[in-house]
This record gives structure tokens, sequence and C-alpha cells, in this order.
């Protein structure tokens, strides 16, 4: 055997050894799975339950409310926006993904456009989904909206974060670029910083009816922290704006020190198609 080849069979076997002697270490320092170490591991269905674990607890929570939907012009011509009013009854449980989908019909059925997409909702909240955007020639007739799926997360003793919207004011640009525009105040009277707020800002006439939606978002906001916000419309919208509702969406489950406190480990997954 020549010299080289002498050294990379010394080479091979000094390996060997080591990875024998290293997977030898980690075995006998591994720690004991349980069904207490708060890792899904073993055969468990979710951490700490299923499987060779008792059996997960099951959320009973009620189903989401879907209270209206409809759809408004957007504000960009051969463009429409969709908005629904969505309740959750429970209390003590959120949910951190629920997927839904939505479809624009004109009068005669026939369908305009689809689009599937995610939200979360918290212990509690009456909030609106809005999509905006929807490409269509015609002038959608109708709308089909369904939640079809929903990752329930239980909670302890869930209290909202403190954040209001104050200073709300809406008007028509008289002069300048545009058609009109929306501010307000946000403040974060809470003891957390997250990392996105968003704003749904949705107009309605005197008969409470929905005529224009808007959005913008924050990012960084900082316990304590105030910030001004603006929504603006480029064209005309029909309608006649009597009320402005601004909705302040802020997805708790991404702020690790909110969960710390407040969140429970049990999750059931609930599918409704």
């Amino acid at each position: 055997m020549e010299p080289k080849q002498k050294r990379i069979l010394i080479v091979i076997i000094y390996l060997t050894v080591f990875v024998a002697f290293s997977l030898f270490i980690y075995w006998k320092i591994k720690p004991e799975e349980t069904c207490v170490d708060k890792i899904k591991n073993q055969n468990e269905e979710d951490i700490d339950c299923g499987g060779v674990c008792a059996a997960c607890k099951k959320i009973e929570a009620l189903p989401l409310e879907i209270k209206e939907s409809g759809v408004v012009a957007g504000g960009v011509a051969g463009e429409y926006d969709f908005y629904a009013a969505v309740n959750n009854p429970n209390n003590l449980f959120g949910s951190s993904k629920l997927h839904y989908k939505i479809t624009l019909k004109d009068s005669a059925g026939n369908v305009l456009s689809q689009r599937e997409g995610d939200n979360y909702i918290l212990p509690g909240e009456k909030k609106y989904i809005v999509e905006t955007g929807f490409k269509s020639e015609t002038a959608p007739a109708s709308t089909d909206f369904s939640i079809t799926s929903v990752d329930w997360s239980q909670f302890g003793e869930y209290k909202k974060p403190e954040i209001e919207i104050v200073n709300k004011n809406y008007n028509e640009i008289s002069s300048g670029v545009g058609f009109a525009e929306a501010k307000g105040l946000l403040k974060n009277r809470s003891p957390y910083d997250f990392d996105i707020i968003k704003i749904e800002v949705i107009l309605k006439d005197a008969g409470n009816k929905v005529v224009a939606l808007n959005s913008t978002s924050m990012r960084t906001v900082k316990s304590g922290e105030e910030r001004d916000f603006r929504a603006f419309w480029p064209t005309r919208f029909p309608g006649n704006v009597q009320n402005m509702e601004a909705q302040v969406e802020v997805n708790v489950f991404d702020s690790d020190t909110f969960m710390k406190r407040n969140y429970q480990t049990h999750k059931f997954q609930e599918y409704l198609q």
C-alpha cells in the first residue's frame, strides 16, 4: 500500500472512531424523552400530549361568526375591495391562523375573481377582514366568503392590549392630488412592543353601509409610543361618508413577551371544509 493510501486509511479510521465515540457520549448524556419535557417528541401529537402521553386536551371552541360581507369600489378604476365582519364568541380562545376563501360574482352568478388568504383573531374580538385590489372589468354583484380552517390557541386570563385610535378625521381633498384622506393618532398604551400594527379604515354612510376601505401599517411600535397615520384615496368612490372606523390589528401571536404572559400550550386544529 502506498504512503498516500495509508494516510487516507488512517484518517478514515480516526474519523470513524471519533464519530462512534461522539455518538456514544451523546446517547449517554441525552436527556430522557418524557411527557413533561415541553418538547414535541416521541410520537406525541402535540407538546407533551397524545401518543404515548395522555390525550391532548381538545379545545371546545365555538365557531367564528360571519356577520356581514360585501364589496366596494376600490381607489383605482377597475379594482374592488372586499370586507367581511367576523366575530369570535370565545373569550379565552384565539387563532393565530384562520384560512378563508373569497369569491366575487356577477349578477348571473359567474365567478369574476377568487382569492384565498390567512388572518388571525384574538379572544372575544370583532373585526373586519379586508382584502383590496380585486381586478374585474365587471362590477361584482355578490360575494361568497367562507372560513375553511381555524388553528385555535387557548389563552390564560386574556386581556386585550391597550391600543387606541384618537383624533380620527376623514375629509375630501379640495385642492391638490387625490380625492380623500383619513387621519388619526395611534397610542400604544400597552406594556408591549410590536413589530407591526395594521390599521384598517372603514368608511360608512348614514345608513351604516360600508362605502370605502383602506389600510396602512406601522412598524416597530414601542410601548407608550404615539404615531400619526394617514390613509389615502387617489380617485373618487361612490357614496357619502358619514362615519369613519379605524380598526387596529395587532398580531399578539408574534409578540414573545405578550405570549409568555397570556398563552397556554393547548392547541387544536379545526377544519371546516
